[in-house]
């Protein structure tokens, strides 16, 4: 028989069955209370009319009202859940109307709704995996037939907070009657939290632990008080939930968009960062364990909080690559009383911080003579670069992962150290010392178009190579590779491929530089309008302090000067570092290439999907296919983590996103960030998820989750910059700075709120972006 009585379906037949009737077969199976039903399988090719009549009279026939339910195969899923998408049909009686409702279930796997959503990528949180590039020949459509429930109340019960994501708090939403009253939003519906003592608590916790995932429950209470399960599937939007502790209550930062990272890191590329991360903060007294929460690097700031004293410089900290927002959720935490200081016996320092006569002597040295301290700084970084090349020696899989885990994790020798530290200092002194004299947005102006950032020289070399090109595919990448191709989007990631490996960002970057038209619009040009714009800026200050506040401002001026000849270096260090992370990576994919000619990897690329103590293993012939269940799991997570729109930029222990939290700021008028590079544009709205990807043309406003070295030759044409995440210091603004490019960042939700083609005005001044045509 085609037709499946839902009693016996298993979770193993969603392909058979789709995803709503999988589900009430589990539901089934586990007694809880279910109508009554069966399922028209999604591979029948003709609704076998027959056996479908046959299933109708064995539920009451005609004597009964049934509902008609799609069940696609891509229905309630983990990654989507399809709500709504597909049609239903109630209260239908007799055969006739039946089978029609039937075809009319089977046939909206190619409707209006069901394309936008596929078009759209489903939850604007966390797009699924692979649901934008369906089509409707990828959707195959059961139809579940169920006996309608006489209801004089129904609902649906959250398990999870669907808003907050507090995994510890119940949410019931429910209104008087029965039908799809709560769902399709037609009645006055009642919202409470659910009390442990009440009886639909019980419910979600059993359906909870059943599916193994919090769970939005459709329920319907009948005329005799009867509880009935009517479907139960996956809360969609919801970020994974962090590692249970058993514990107290703890707080967790996400440390990734400081690099400008919205996408997941490989699990190689999270073993490697976590000490890294660690080592970089151990110097500044700082004990902080980091932790995986899907795929991105969290930072446990518990005992920071908790300390009496260490809680005083946490928001300043977070001042310089943090940025506003997560300020905003760390002061929420201090004011909890849950995290209230505790005194507890102080942890012995990890690490220690460098002589203070070395440090001082560094930065001194800096700004005493640049010009020197840059020269020293450069001869540092090639002397890297050649350390980190291949010198054709022979190494075992053994020495080359040793290498990997003994490499160099510290932030690089003095001469690259110092001059970086005595140019952030030069740039964020002189807006205190100038404070009354001087706005916020004339300091920034000084430090527009500044010289010596290698990620600028990177910009402007791919512009040389666009001007007078035809065609991006003709243009030889040789020698701009050999300089830069070690470099990639989210690069700190040694997971990700580099340019050297796969250079189609980079001509996808000359694409849209060729698009270039207006000379007065020229990269080049308008980085060297920036540079005269910051040194007329710098005079003209330099003629007010003197008149008004001669020392301070004499001293504020010495230093903006030196900001001009060091601060471009801070994006050295990083570049440094990355030639190591190019060695590291070329001796993992040697390694992963072993392991694949051994039969232990599928490819190469796999080992990234292992953490450094799994690849050791792999490589003393444990089972392969124990290696590669690992890594097809984790490679499928990691694939649908990388869809996901947005992430919270702090989290509770128990699942809370702390800005959901937060009082909302509303303003009709306009989306409110932060100015993070002076200036003032309008034009129309590019969208963009993916620089490699990216078509921008000149003019547009660029609009973001986030920014890192890899995504600024897409500044060359771009009128402004608008990011979800980031701070004033942050790789991206800094180099917005440079081009004079106006940039508005930390503007929560802007890729939601914004469309590609409205034309927006963005105003650094004044921290917005308003919409004025679309």
């Amino acid at each position: 028989m085609a037709i499946v009585d839902l009693r016996d379906i298993t979770a193993g037949m969603v392909e058979r069955v789709g995803g709503k009737a999988a589900g009430l077969g589990q539901l089934l199976r586990a007694r809880e209370r279910v109508p009554a039903g069966f399922c028209v399988p999604a591979d029948v090719l003709e609704v076998p009319r027959d056996e479908v009549l046959q299933a109708y009279e064995r539920l009451g026939g005609g004597a009964v009202a049934v509902a008609v339910r799609s069940s696609a195969t891509v229905e309630d899923a983990p990654g989507a859940s399809f709500a709504g998408m597909f049609d239903t049909v109630l209260d239908v009686h007799g055969p006739e109307a039946l089978l029609a409702a039937i075809d009319t279930c089977r046939a909206s796997a190619s409707n209006a709704r069901a394309s936008a959503y596929r078009r759209d990528g489903g939850p604007a949180d966390s797009v699924p995996m692979g649901v934008a590039d369906m089509g409707v020949k990828d959707i195959r459509m059961g139809v579940v037939v169920q006996r309608m429930v006489a209801a004089v109340r129904a609902g649906v019960l959250f398990t999870a907070d669907p808003v907050s994501g507090c995994r510890t708090e119940m949410l019931q939403e429910s209104a008087a009657g029965g039908g799809p009253v709560v769902v399709d939003g037609r009645a006055d519906v009642e919202r409470r939290r659910v009390g442990r003592d009440d009886p639909l608590w019980a419910v979600g916790e059993r359906l909870q632990k059943l599916f193994g995932a919090p769970q939005d429950v459709e329920w319907a209470i009948d005329e005799h008080g009867e509880l009935w399960i009517l479907q139960s599937r996956p809360i969609t939007t919801l970020f994974p939930a962090p590692p249970p502790t058993g514990g107290p209550l703890r707080v967790y930062f996400e440390f990734g968009h400081v690099q400008g990272m919205l996408q997941p890191v490989t699990p190689m590329g999270l073993d490697t960062l976590k000490e890294l991360v660690k080592a970089m903060l151990a110097p500044l007294g700082l004990r902080v364990e980091i932790i995986d929460i899907g795929g991105r690097l969290y930072g446990d700031l518990t005992d920071l909080v908790r300390d009496p004293v260490a809680r005083r410089r946490l928001v300043p900290l977070m001042a310089v690559d943090f940025g506003p927002r997560a300020q905003a959720a760390m002061r929420h935490v201090l004011d909890d009383p849950r995290f209230a200081p505790q005194r507890t016996t102080r942890k012995k320092r990890e690490g220690s911080l460098p002589p203070i006569g070395r440090a001082v002597r560094g930065v001194l040295g800096a700004l005493a003579n640049p010009d020197r301290a840059r020269e020293r700084l450069h001869d540092a970084v090639e002397r890297i670069r050649r350390e980190s090349g291949d010198d054709g020696r022979v190494l075992s899989t053994g020495e080359r992962l040793r290498l990997v885990r003994e490499h160099d994790q510290s932030d690089g020798p003095d001469a690259i150290i110092w001059p970086i530290v005595a140019g952030m200092l030069a740039s964020a002194l002189p807006p205190r010392l100038l404070a009354g004299i001087a706005q916020p947005a004339e300091v920034q102006a000084v430090l527009g178009g500044m010289p010596h950032n290698v990620t600028i020289e990177m910009d402007l070399a791919l512009w040389q190579l666009a001007r007078g090109a035809d065609d991006p595919a003709d243009i030889d990448l040789e020698d701009f590779l050999a300089r830069y191709g070690h470099r990639a989007a989210a690069e700190v990631d040694l997971g990700v491929p580099r340019w050297s490996e796969d250079p189609a960002p980079v001509r996808a970057a000359l694409a849209n530089l060729m698009r270039v038209t207006d000379p007065e619009q020229a990269p080049d040009r308008r980085f060297a309008r920036a540079a005269e714009r910051a040194e007329a800026a710098l005079r003209e200050l330099d003629e007010r302090v003197r008149r008004r506040r001669p020392v301070r401002g004499r001293l504020a001026v010495f230093l903006l000067r030196r900001a001009r000849r060091l601060a471009g270096l801070r994006e050295s260090g990083k570049f440094a570092g990355l030639y190591r992370l190019a060695e590291l990576r070329r001796h993992l994919l040697t390694v992963g290439a072993d392991l694949t000619d051994a039969g232990v990897l599928e490819r190469p690329g796999d080992i990234m999907f292992l953490t450094l103590d799994e690849a050791e293993q792999a490589a003393q012939a444990a089972p392969a296919d124990d290696h590669r269940e690992v890594i097809a799991r984790r490679r499928a997570v990691y694939e649908r983590e990388s869809c996901r729109r947005s992430v919270p930029v702090a989290l509770l222990s128990d699942g809370t996103d702390i800005e959901a939290i937060l009082p909302a700021v509303h303003d009709p008028a306009a989306l409110r960030g932060v100015g993070a590079s002076a200036g003032r544009a309008t034009g129309p709205v590019r969208v963009v998820h993916d620089p490699a990807t990216a078509h921008l043309e000149p003019g547009e406003v660029l609009v973001t989750s986030t920014t890192d070295p890899g995504w600024t030759p897409l500044f060359l044409t771009a009128a402004a910059l608008v990011t979800e995440t980031g701070a004033v210091m942050a790789h991206g603004p800094t180099v917005a700075r440079e081009y004079g490019l106006p940039a508005v960042i930390c503007v929560p939700g802007a890729t939601r709120h914004l469309r590609t083609g409205q034309v927006v005005t963005v105003d650094a001044s004044a921290g917005t972006v308003t919409v004025v045509k679309g």
